[in-house]
């Protein structure tokens, strides 16, 4: 038995024993959903060794929800289908109607799914923060980087200004959440498009992408940059997703995007804290010394269906990770997972969470339990290949509002509430 061997059965031994403890960690009662104050500057997050804090030193725990299903499209979670992924969607949209009403689609879905009693809904559950996932076509018609300008044309980010501003006037912080690279940084789907990256190649093709996502990023950063709003950038969602634990370590140190990513937007941003992620290959971070990163956050998802699991997993980074803030940026507990064990567990081990996620429209919601407000029924689902246009405006219009006919499930009030 090696060194490496021996050192990992120790851990698992002091785990089991801390894993025990946190199971029956209590509950802190909940205040209620008291209106927060507008964010300003003083409210801007840094890490502080294992924690964040803002410009007061007052220790800050981010609790929120994540809005999947919004500005990056699969099928499990939204209202489509005749089509395999959200460039499948685009792709056959553009191919029937033309790109400008393509996109008015696509706009006219995400102007209804999250608006601005989605924001006071938020707000007044007692949420924090919420985890905006992204992606590349929402700001790039293609990846030859054409961008999409607004009517003075300038690269529109209006919808990020949206969602920015509204949430700081509420006391909200914000998760940038690049959930799709440009070339793909994952062969999932929820990358934008299965079975196609591309991000890492050593080819010419696999540099322009990663030029792209630097223009991305650095645009990004340099319009955010000092907002106290936005808590983070999560440069990169699920990177080395259904890959092996061999590929997930050449992709973060060998290949080193995470650190050109690091540096892109500390070229225009200093001082916002940085995600990076390891998912659920749980160890595959380097250390931030060896890399000479400051001021980041290492983010972990989660979606297993065992508490010993979730506790030993969770430990496990807090241990390895000791002076580093952790953030669960995915979980939902299902299956033996109780909600009581995982938010006893993460608040004992002093970790940041974003519940996955707010609302859904796609098939199977209701029953796996994968969002807060879903529908037992169902949603009407867009034949993306088959409708008319004006049928597919119907199916993505009024209807996706969260106040007609999406149904709570009754898990934030008797799970969730009593952990903010």
């Amino acid at each position: 038995m090696n060194i490496k061997q021996r050192l990992s059965l120790l851990l698992c031994a002091v785990l089991l024993c801390v894993c025990v403890q946190s199971v029956g960690a209590a509950a802190q009662p909940s205040e209620g959903a008291a209106v927060r104050s507008a964010l300003t500057d003083d409210d801007f997050l840094s890490a502080k060794g294992r924690t964040l804090v803002n410009r007061r030193g007052e220790k800050v725990v981010l609790k929120g929800v994540n809005l999947g299903a919004w500005m990056i499209w699969e099928d499990w979670l939204c209202p489509y289908e005749e089509a395999t992924d959200h460039y499948d969607v685009l792709s056959t949209l553009t191919q029937r109607f033309g790109e400008e009403k393509a996109y008015a689609l696509m706009n006219a879905y995400m102007d209804q799914f999250i608006t601005e009693s989605d924001l006071d809904r938020i707000a007044a559950m007692g949420f924090n923060c919420v985890r905006a996932p992204f992606w590349f076509r929402n700001f790039y018609y293609d990846e030859n980087g054409r961008k999409i300008l607004d009517r003075e044309g300038n690269w529109d980010f209006s919808r990020l200004d949206w969602l920015v501003e509204g949430c700081k006037a509420r006391g909200i912080y914000v998760i940038l959440d690049l959930h799709g690279a440009v070339g793909y940084q994952s062969d999932a789907p929820h990358s934008g498009k299965g079975s196609s990256v591309g991000l890492y190649d050593k080819t010419e093709q696999g540099e322009r992408f990663r030029a792209l996502t630097d223009e991305l990023w650095t645009a990004i950063a340099a319009r955010f940059a000092g907002n106290p709003a936005v808590a983070m950038y999560d440069l990169l969602n699920e990177p080395m997703c259904d890959v092996n634990c061999t590929e997930v370590r050449r992709r973060i140190n060998n290949e080193s995007i995470y650190n050109r990513l690091y540096q892109t937007v500390r070229a225009v941003d200093a001082d916002h804290l940085i995600s990076v992620e390891c998912i659920w290959t749980a160890l595959a971070l380097p250390h931030k010394a060896l890399k000479g990163w400051t001021n980041v956050v290492y983010q972990v998802h989660f979606y297993q269906t065992s508490n010993f699991i979730f506790n030993l997993f969770v430990w496990l980074t807090r241990i390895y990770y000791a002076n580093t803030p952790l953030l669960m940026g995915e979980f939902y507990p299902h299956g033996s997972a109780t909600w009581k064990n995982c938010f006893a567990t993460m608040n004992k081990a002093g970790y940041s969470w974003m519940l996955w996620t707010y609302k859904a429209t796609g098939h199977g919601m209701w029953s796996g339990d994968w969002c807060i407000f879903g529908s037992r029924d169902g949603f009407e689902r867009a034949k993306v290949q088959t409708d008319s246009y004006e049928e597919i405006l119907r199916k993505w219009g009024d209807c996706q509002r969260t106040e007609n006919g999406f149904v709570d499930n009754g898990h934030f009030e008797a799970d969730v509430k009593c952990f903010l």
